[in-house]
């Protein structure tokens, strides 16, 4: 079991937890094992998201890389997807996004992508770690002339703007309304400046909420995981569309026109019918995590889809759709992957995808929500001690309990626990027919891990 990486990269509490010298120590650590697999030093891009500690981060990042000899390109803030897609196009050997996510400002955190643009994988994480607890890390030391250069290369950002442009361009300019107007929601978050210059190069008529960061209010009530306000926002102008991106922009959830809200499972769906339709839904089939809704795997078996399942995480949905060779694939959270485009979630992308459809077929938002029925979902966290948080399954009384309401289910519901990768919690999950029942249910369940596990 990995010590700092979790499920997406490390995370936790700026310079108390997530500590100058503990990044120095992983960027150090990066470096070596990055250029022990290649033939030649590596040169690392490194951006962050609009929080206060990014700053701190990324200098300690940089002078771990550039005390090994690594040469490093400094982005400024500019969202995860974006910083994976010119990773790809600038041949770059390996880049770093300082983000904590959709989690509050006071959390940063690292994650680690390949010259592919892809999430490094596990062993390389492991190995890292290996590393950084190792004596070997304070010989790693560059001097004289192999010290490495930083050079900030915050124009880079126009070449992920162009990418949007050449991909999406013509399908706007032929099929846009003046009556389409999209509302948006950058959570004061890494997307706050690209998708007004994305919206406005596109000719796409927009209104934008939150979108003046301040270091600490990323995220704050706001952005794709605190919809009240984009919805609002919606409504209450009579908007086409509402978006949510989150802090670091590798996700976007929607809002209908009226105010009702689309989910990352129900954009898949939209995605999936309308790919399909176009013959470019490879082997007809979606990926997604076992979070995703009941109602996904109903609207795929009635659409003759295949639906492959994968644990948790946009990296093991991505591993499914490379290993077998699909392209579409995602979380219900909003984290998107469309493989033909960008080998990551993007939330900007998942919304010009979604608005292209939309008016392509000039239906409205709630109209092609339709084709999927979303079963009712409750999702408790369940606070337990960080050494005990994936114990739930090997505790006879929690494991008896869980059986117990699965069964009372029948098959029209279930019941999935989880240990969370990044914050000491064990996720309780319970979808069924009857929204009261299974918050009940979920409710026992979560008490019941907290009183035994903390």
């Amino acid at each position: 079991m990995k010590k700092y990486f979790g499920t997406d990269g490390i995370r936790r509490i700026a310079n108390s937890e997530l500590t100058p010298e503990l990044v120095y120590r992983v960027a150090k650590a990066g470096a070596y094992v990055l250029a022990k697999h290649s033939d030649h030093i590596p040169t690392i891009l490194i951006g962050r998201d609009t929080r206060i500690s990014g700053t701190l981060i990324e200098s300690a990042m940089t002078a771990g890389f550039l005390s090994y000899g690594a040469n490093v390109k400094l982005l400024g803030v500019i969202p995860t997807p974006g910083v994976a897609y010119i990773t790809k196009k600038m041949n770059a050997d390996a880049s770093v996004v300082i983000s904590a996510s959709h989690n509050t400002f006071e959390f940063n955190g690292i994650k680690y992508f390949c010259a592919e643009g892809t999430k490094i994988p596990d062993e390389i994480e492991e190995e890292i770690e290996e590393v950084m607890d190792s004596g070997k890390i304070y010989e790693l030391s560059a001097i004289n002339e192999k010290i490495g250069v930083s050079e900030i290369k915050t124009e880079y950002i126009d070449d992920y703007l162009e990418f949007f442009k050449n991909n999406f361009a013509k399908d706007i300019a032929k099929y846009n309304r003046d009556d389409f107007v999209v509302g948006i929601d950058t959570a004061n978050g890494a997307t706050y400046e690209i998708a007004k210059r994305v919206f406005s190069e596109l000719g796409i008529k927009y209104k934008i909420i939150n979108d003046k960061p301040n270091g600490i209010n990323i995220n704050h009530n706001c952005g794709s995981t605190h919809l009240e306000e984009i919805k609002k926002k919606v409504v209450d102008e009579g908007l086409s569309l509402g978006i949510a991106y989150d802090g670091d922009g590798d996700r976007c959830l929607a809002v209908d026109e009226n105010g009702n809200t689309i989910d990352g499972d129900v954009i898949l769906a939209i995605a999936s019918q309308y790919m399909k339709e176009k013959g470019s839904l490879k082997k007809d089939t979606v990926v997604a995590t076992v979070m995703s809704n009941l109602g996904l795997n109903k609207y795929a078996q009635n659409s003759n889809l295949e639906l492959k399942q994968t644990k948790v995480g946009d990296r093991y949905v991505l591993e499914e759709m490379k290993k077998n060779g699909y392209n579409l694939g995602g979380e219900q959270s909003g984290h998107v992957i469309f493989l033909d485009y960008n080998p990551t979630g993007d939330g900007i992308l998942t919304s010009l995808m979604l608005i292209k459809i939309l008016l392509e077929k000039n239906v409205s938002a709630s109209e092609m929500a339709k084709i999927v029925s979303i079963y009712p979902q409750v999702l408790i966290n369940a606070k337990v001690s960080s050494d005990k948080k994936y114990d739930f399954d090997k505790d006879e009384i929690i494991k008896q309990e869980i059986e117990k309401v699965q069964k009372e289910f029948a098959g029209n519901g279930r019941v999935l626990i989880r240990a969370s990768g990044t914050e000491p919690l064990v996720r309780v999950m319970i979808e069924g027919e009857n929204k009261e029942y299974i918050t009940e249910k979920a409710k026992a369940i979560a008490d019941l891990i907290e009183n035994r596990l903390s």
